[in-house]
């Protein structure tokens, strides 16, 4: 418990008090927001934000690796793989959005790397984290991710072994890839608005560290379970050190979003957005509930929807509009809602789905005692 109080301590201190710093310092390499020109189908109120300090994610990423490090090593319970992958993941992300952010400020337009390219750069990151969750044991054989598709827990019936060791594998990673590419460019698009997908991440990063926290006090490995609760017990491996890397990130997040919240002093950009996405990922899978994460992390699947319904409706109909803009908080925006109701009311979405989705999770435990 103390590694997890002083981790989250330490990251929300890193990012509250150290991002005016980082403004600064990114102001002078030029790091300003590029938006696109008033020729461009976007809103025009957004011309205002315009140089603002952007690659902020930087600081919440650091903020979150600090704080994870000097929270378990002085806590007594140093990093394991399950932690490191989730830093993995959200590093790895980071810098595929850090290299678009920074195409965009070097060329001073809105275009950065190009969609494939930065799919492929997802990949790169998720195939090595899939292959160390799956294959690389622990003195006890406990691997941190599974073959199996999860809900609440593993689906028996769901193994991509069952196919074949090398066919598994493939379909295996394949999966892992598919969430990494899905819930990335999720969050990316999420980020539209200030304090946007800042605020959305802390509920959904929250309620991932219940999750994983309920799994550590329920875990199969202790002696203090109930007999009749053996039942229903968790076989995830780390469960507290994914809490504590979960409240770390979380803290992090925290301590941004009072320079992130209306009116942004510093954007998170691609490197932020991605990131989260990143967590979101690896927290899914190495607590085995990535299906429950369409729930927890609901809120990010709002605007890749909107641009999914607006795309297809446009050619359905021969070029007429499902929504004013997409993704969908633009077209509240043109519509004529404030910002800040907008966020507000997204966040209030956000802790919604949060809430439902440990809700469930809880309740799926009660099932199974």
């Amino acid at each position: 418990m103390r590694s997890l109080l002083t981790a989250a301590t330490i990251s929300l201190a890193f990012t509250l008090l150290l991002t005016p710093v980082f403004i600064r310092l990114f102001e002078k390499l030029g790091w300003g927001q590029v938006i696109r020109t008033p020729d461009d189908a976007t809103n025009p109120s957004h011309h205002a934000k315009r140089g603002t300090p952007t690659m902020g994610g930087l600081i919440f990423i650091l903020g979150t690796v600090v704080g994870y490090l000097i929270g378990t090593l002085t806590g007594g319970a140093p990093p394991t793989m399950s932690g490191l992958l989730v830093i993995w993941m959200m590093v790895g992300l980071g810098v595929v959005g850090f290299i678009d952010d920074y195409m965009k400020v070097r060329s001073q337009r809105s275009l950065g790397l190009s969609g494939w390219r930065k799919v492929i750069g997802q990949i790169v990151v998720a195939v090595p984290f899939g292959v160390v969750a799956l294959l690389i044991p622990n003195e006890r054989g406990e691997t941190p991710a599974t073959a199996y598709v999860s809900l609440f827990r593993d689906i028996e019936w769901l193994n991509f072994m069952a196919l074949g060791g090398v066919i598994g594998l493939v379909l295996y990673l394949a999966f892992i890839s598919f969430q990494a590419v899905a819930w990335s460019n999720a969050t990316n698009l999420t980020d539209g608005l200030d304090g946007l997908a800042t605020g959305a991440g802390i509920f959904t990063i929250s309620a991932y560290s219940l999750v994983t926290f309920w799994q550590f006090q329920q875990r199969c490995s202790t002696d203090a379970l109930v007999p009749a609760y053996e039942a229903a017990c968790y076989t995830t491996r780390d469960p507290m050190d994914l809490t504590i890397i979960a409240a770390s990130f979380v803290g992090a997040l925290v301590g941004f979003l009072w320079w992130n919240a209306p009116k942004a002093k510093i954007f998170m950009g691609d490197v932020g957005s991605m990131a989260i996405g990143g967590v979101i990922v690896a927290m899914a899978v190495l607590s085995h509930t990535e299906l429950l994460a369409v729930i927890i992390a609901g809120v990010f699947i709002i605007a890749p929807g909107s641009v999914i319904l607006q795309r297809y409706y446009f050619k359905a109909t021969g070029g007429k509009r499902l929504f004013l803009m997409s993704p969908f908080h633009h077209h509240l925006e043109m519509r004529g809602w404030p910002e800040v109701t907008i966020v507000v009311r997204m966040w209030i979405i956000a802790g919604m789905l949060a809430v439902v989705g440990v809700g469930l999770f809880y309740v799926a435990w009660l099932a199974a005692v």
